[in-house]
């Protein structure tokens, strides 16, 4: 079954405890905020954090974001998180330390139970599965099959790197990472990312190379720790205008070959075919989900003015 994905291209952490970052979240452009009940909460706050959720979930959606809430790990602390944010205004779930499909599907039903006792359209609460273990990377194509709900995978880089007892650089990171877009796509989810860490943001240039290197390999978005990188990030997951007239040339161009009955064609000297043709289609229809997304945003910022 085919999977409707959203358009998660930038996904901006924000303490679900910390209102001076709170109050500003729906400024930042961000397709997504990502509330965190997980590492930004000392384990003394949690219990205040989560029952923040809720009404700050609505706070910071009012730009036109859509609303995840990373949930903690282990499970107890995960059942009390899932109990306050499973609601309207919570569009996802990013769990944390996903180990197996059986962890998934287990908070599925969890989930499930919440949204009808909510009066919520099931289905409604996507996931986002965090592979941080060497564990659960050996089990990295099941995981992301575990409900329907899932949207998305990554890495943690961070909590894998110290579980490998290894640094989190591109060198480290770079097939782990390949491992899980393949996982990913193979599942039909979004692979979410970069190469390296998202924790240097010391130097913007250096940074939107990155983004845009982490692109080619196939990620489709990315979180983001600091509201200076998501617009880069917005803008590297974007396809540019000149890619948009590529491909619909691509598009147009294997219609009129198609009408003259040939299955291939030139264009500027190289040969375009069945897997180039398919690609523009792609972007075509990445790029038409993007602009619908920035024109829902643009609305709901009007409003907010």
């Amino acid at each position: 079954m085919k999977r409707e994905l959203p358009v998660w291209r930038s996904l901006l952490y924000v303490p679900v405890n910390v209102e001076k970052y709170v109050d500003k979240a729906h400024t930042r452009g961000a397709d997504v905020i990502q509330l965190d009940l997980e590492d930004a909460v000392p384990p003394a706050e949690k219990e205040k954090a989560r029952a923040l959720v809720e009404k700050n979930a609505a706070r910071v959606r009012r730009g036109g974001a859509d609303v995840v809430v990373r949930i903690n790990q282990p499970l107890s602390l995960a059942v009390r998180d899932l109990e306050h944010s499973v609601c309207p205004d919570v569009d996802g779930i990013a769990i944390t330390k996903a180990d197996s499909a059986s962890h998934v599907k287990l908070l599925d039903q969890l989930v499930t139970e919440l949204e009808a006792k909510r009066g919520m359209k099931p289905g409604h609460t996507k996931f986002i599965v965090m592979i941080e273990t060497a564990d659960a990377f050996t089990r990295i194509d099941e995981i992301p099959r575990g409900s329907p709900r899932v949207v998305a995978m990554n890495i943690g880089g961070e909590d894998f790197a110290l579980d490998l007892d290894a640094q989190p650089d591109d060198d480290v990171l770079l097939q782990p990472k390949q491992r899980m877009i393949i996982a990913a796509r193979a599942a039909g989810v979004m692979p979410l990312g970069f190469i390296g860490t998202v924790a240097d943001f010391s130097d913007w240039e250096k940074f939107r190379i990155m983004v845009r290197r982490a692109r080619r390999f196939g990620f489709d978005g990315a979180g983001c720790i600091h509201p200076g990188q998501v617009k880069i990030v917005n803008e590297e997951y974007t396809p540019d205008a000149e890619e948009v007239a590529y491909a619909r040339k691509v598009v147009e161009m294997d219609r009129q070959a198609a009408a003259a009955g040939r299955g291939s064609f030139q264009i500027e000297g190289k040969m375009i075919d069945v897997p180039v043709v398919v690609r523009a289609q792609r972007l075509i229809a990445r790029h038409e989900a993007i602009k619908r997304r920035e024109a829902r945003t643009l609305a709901a910022m009007e409003k907010t003015r």
